[in-house]
Parts: C-alpha cells; structure tokens; sequence
C-alpha cells in the first residue's frame, strides 16, 4: 500500500505508473448501520444478526448466533462482498475488527447496531485496505476517550491512497488470494494438531490399561506398568557460580518448548540459584507440570541453565522422546495437578513425579512409535513454517 509521504508505493504491477490520490473514505464506499432490537425481539429462527463475535481472523464465523422476528428489522439487508466492520464495543481492541462476506451466512442477515456495513466498486481492495497499519492508526487516531467507538461519520473522513480501479482490483484479488492461502494453511495446522493429539490417545495405553487402542504389526508382547523413576533420575547438581557462564533457558506452557535466553545483565548471582543442564534430560516445571512444561532438551540447549524450581532429570534404559511423548498427552499430566503439595503456589517435586506411573513396551516398538510421532510433528512443523512465510 502506499505511504503517506509517497504518491505511489514502490512494488506495483506492470504497466502503472500514474501517481495514486489520496481521498477520503467517504468519496469511495458506502456505508449502511446497523439494527437495533430488543430482547423480546430475539426468536430461534428468522433475521440473523452479525455481531462482533461473529468476526473472526477476518472471517465471518458461527459463534453465539442471535436471531430477531423478521417483522422487526428496520436495516439493510447484507449483500454478497459486503465488508462488516466493529465500530463500538466495550473492548478498545476490537474496534475496526473487520470481514469481508463471501457469501450470505444466513438468509435474511443483518448487522447489529455496534457495526457498519461498507459497500464499494471493489470490496476485495478495500478489505486489504482495511489490513493495513495505517487503518490501525487512523482506528487510534478517531477512537474515543471514553467511549469506544468510531462514528461513520469519522470513519468517512479517514483517509487513503487509490490508485486507478483496474489497479485496485488486481491488488484485491493478489491479497484474496493470499488470505485464502493462509486461512487454508491455519486449517491444515489445526487439523494436523487435532489428528496428532487423537494419534496419541489412541497410540498409548489409557489410564489403567496394559496395551493400547493401536499398534504396530509385528508387536505383541505385553506392556509393562512402570514407575518414571524407573528410567528417570535426579543427577549430580551443577550450580552456576560464575556470572559469565550462565545462559538461561525458560520452559513454556502447552508443551510449547523451550526459548533459549542471555539476559545476564539483569540478573544477579544469589537470590536465585541457577543450575546447568544437559541435552537429553528431561525439563520439567514443578509448579506448571500439569499445565504442560515438560520438553526434553535439545542439542542447541546443552549448557544452559535453569532455576531449581525447573530441574532437569537424566533418562536411561527407554526411549527419551517415548518417555516425554508419553508424558505430554493432556490426559496424563493435567491429572498430576491433583499430586502436587505445599500451601501457595503448589509444586510437584522430583520424588512425586518419579512415582508416576507409566506403561511401557519393548525397545523395538518405542522405537517406532516414537519415530512415527517424530516425523508427523516434524510435517505440522513444515506446515507451520508454510503459513508463516504467507503471513
């Protein structure tokens, strides 16, 4: 898009070279308001109305749907390629939230009264208008002090560069096809995750069972019910004295890994005493284990450092990535929370968690359900590095 200090962007199309014009958004779109009702008027079937919750990534989605009477409506209709846009709302952060209807989600719809509707020549180029950071900050720029919203009138007045409508139009339908990409890439992730966390219900043994809902040809011995201190156990401590060699590492929520970190500066030897761990080991938050920290440390890890409320435990005699796979489905540590001991924050020490219970195969078939495991979450990583490179 272009800035507001050029007449022209500097990536454009070929074959344009004419200088794009500055309006206000009122000579280009019109704009439509929203129905008010009543809550007597509300019905289970009838006139949709779009609301706020309805807007999502962009997108017109069914969420907390409202239905009024059709004798009621007093608005206008939308239409196919109408863009709905949030111009009130107790939070500040949704206002300008926005979608561009690709269709009628319900017919007849309607808008609620907190929303506008913008109809144009070219809706595709004016949904990525109203993409851009600009229309951010002309959202900052009009909101109220006390009030959150933007009034049409406002609205009308921001304004934009355009440039002739043919280029528009080819600038709409370049940034629609990008958004379908990446909305389609978000529900290949999604559907990937949700396939991944069935894999692992189904691949494991559930709570109190010896053998699990799937396996492997060629396996059929039993598994066995162990104890993680069986495979796991508390090394020697590695203090950290010397403030140069720490690097630190932090353990996410939601299984979500580790981010290495080197922020010396702002730290200071003694109040909090830090140790060092190796790749391989098994990281864990005591007081967040049932909320998902729990990773086992990488290669690029080795070295780096953690509290003693984050320990790290050495593995041996089991597969390490079996061991934390098994560990990391919901259903088994969101059920530890109830083990955990102390008054405030509670924990789960080293001792409890090395009396958890966990069920085990042989060698070979570890093997291959960690390596299955392995390379479909190494696919929903491709698919993420995807989606994000079109974002």
């Amino acid at each position: 898009m272009a800035k507001e200090e050029k007449k022209a962007p500097k990536l454009r199309f070929n074959g344009y070279t004419n200088d794009w014009e500055r309006k206000e958004f009122g000579d280009v779109v019109e704009f439509y308001s929203g129905l008010t009702y009543k809550p007597e008027n509300i019905t289970q079937s009838g006139t949709l109305v779009i609301r706020s919750s309805n807007i999502h990534n962009s997108q017109y989605v069914n969420a907390d749907n409202v239905y009024v009477k059709n004798n009621i409506v007093n608005s206008e209709y939308v239409k196919k390629q109408d863009i709905v846009v949030v111009v009130r709302n107790g939070s500040r952060n949704l206002i300008g939230k926005h979608a561009l209807l690709t269709s009628i989600p319900h017919n007849p719809s309607v808008i609620g009264a907190f929303m506008t509707g913008i109809r144009s020549s070219d809706n595709q180029f004016i949904e990525t208008l109203l993409n851009t950071e600009q229309f951010k900050r002309e959202i900052n720029k009009n909101l109220g002090a006390t009030i959150n919203q933007i009034t049409t009138s406002q609205f009308k007045k921001m304004r934009f560069h355009f440039s002739k409508q043919k280029e528009n139009k080819q600038i709409g339908v370049l940034f629609t096809y990008l958004d379908n990409s990446i909305n389609l890439h978000e529900r290949k992730c999604e559907e990937l995750t949700l396939i991944k966390k069935s894999l692992l219900q189904k691949l494991f043994p559930k709570e109190d069972k010896i053998k699990p809902e799937i396996r492997y040809k060629n396996f059929s011995d039993a598994w066995e019910q162990r104890k993680l201190g069986d495979y796991l156990s508390i090394p020697t401590k590695e203090p950290i004295t010397d403030i140069n060699e720490l690097k630190l590492m932090t353990l996410k929520l939601n299984l979500e890994g580790i981010t290495l970190t080197a922020n010396r500066e702002t730290l200071k030897l003694g109040a909090t005493k830090y140790y060092k761990r190796h790749e391989g080991q098994l990281l864990y938050g005591k007081q967040n284990f049932f909320h998902g920290s729990i990773a086992l440390i990488p290669k690029e890890a080795e070295g780096y450092a953690t509290s003693g409320d984050v320990p790290a435990l050495d593995i041996s005699n089991v597969n390490g990535k079996y061991l934390v796979d098994y560990i990391s489905r919901p259903s088994y540590f969101k059920a530890k929370e109830a083990l955990a001991t102390g008054t405030g924050s509670k924990r789960i020490h080293e001792k409890t968690l090395l009396n958890f219970k966990i069920t085990v195969p042989s060698l070979e078939e570890q093997n291959a359900i960690s390596d299955f495991i392995t390379n479909y979450t190494n696919l929903i990583t491709l698919h993420q590095r995807k989606l994000e490179k079109l974002k």
